[in-house]
């Protein structure tokens, strides 16, 4: 597909570091030619990845990817805290992480992985009364964020590193988690557990869902080739399936029930005999109805 052309569909971008969220879709719509771009789940500037990018229609389906466990490979460096709980923010404590030991990174991981209560790091897009968490730090405001649940499915420690002569270690993990978790946070935490302060110096997102890294694509090769997952691919890959009658795609269409799916419990892309994706179903009081209508595929 060349740069210009206006189609819907997904673009899983390699995000590159120093670059906002906000920025890639400014990006994306000069090189989709079209305003209806949205992303799937912000990244920090500092961090490096996966970022799920939806154009015209396909922006509709970017509030379920949101929802999806993420994967990551972080560095966390023991022995300062910072008011950002990253690399970016100013030093603000922290103590020699020589007397750590191995045994004790492992216990205090262990400790931070499954369900858990975390609180977001301060510095984050998070609103209160109305203004981003990050906004009322930065003007001098002491912000406490209420703890939320997140679930730590992996925190994975493959290297550990002394530097600085050993006053600080660099420990780098691979971290599996569902949706809403702060990869800053869990470093602030491990820090605070260990007694020495830590934070992040190096982030990587490789896995949103169904898409990973070796899927991605930097700006650089989008800006040569604008690879696009179809609305039909997506919808294939994000939700069970549904193969629909020609009189069940022509009834779901135009927002009629029809007979329920075998997927009681969640949302199933319904796809007419020749491929294309209609519409997403949910059931609700007996039968199947619409939670989102796609109009046939094609461009805009």
């Amino acid at each position: 597909m060349n740069a210009g052309q206006v189609h819907s569909g997904l673009i899983i971008v390699d995000k590159p570091q120093g670059w906002t969220s906000h920025d890639v879709v400014a990006r994306m719509r000069k090189l989709a030619g079209t305003r209806k771009v949205g992303h799937a789940g912000t990244l920090d500037p500092m961090a490096t990845g996966v970022l799920v990018v939806g154009i015209n229609r396909a922006t509709r389906l970017l509030t379920f990817i949101v929802g999806t466990s993420k994967t990551y490979t972080a560095t966390i460096r023991l022995g300062q805290s910072t008011i950002t709980d990253d690399a970016e923010g100013e030093i603000t404590g922290g103590s020699i992480a020589a007397a750590v030991t191995e045994v004790d990174i492992r216990t205090a991981i262990a400790a931070l992985t499954g369900e858990i209560q975390q609180v977001p790091s301060s510095v984050s897009a998070i609103k209160v009364k109305g203004e981003r968490s990050y906004a009322r730090v930065r003007s001098g405001e002491d912000v406490d964020l209420p703890a939320r649940p997140v679930t730590i499915h992996r925190f994975e420690i493959h290297a550990i590193r002394r530097v600085s002569n050993g006053r600080l270690q660099d420990i780098d993990v691979t971290v599996e988690c569902s949706s809403g978790t702060y990869i800053r946070a869990l470093a602030r935490d491990l820090g605070s557990a260990l007694g020495v302060g830590g934070h992040l110096t190096a982030l990587r997102r490789t896995q949103v869902g169904p898409y990973s890294i070796d899927q991605a694509r930097t700006l650089e090769q989008l800006a040569e080739h604008l690879d696009v997952l179809s609305l039909d691919d997506a919808g294939r890959a994000l939700f069970p399936v549904r193969e629909l009658s020609d009189a069940e795609a022509a009834d779901v269409s135009h927002g009629r029930r029809i007979d329920p799916s075998d997927q009681p419990d969640a949302h199933v892309a319904a796809f007419s005999p020749d491929g294309t994706l209609v519409a997403l179903l949910e059931n609700r009081g007996g039968s199947a109805r619409t939670a989102l209508v796609f109009a046939p595929g094609g461009k805009e």
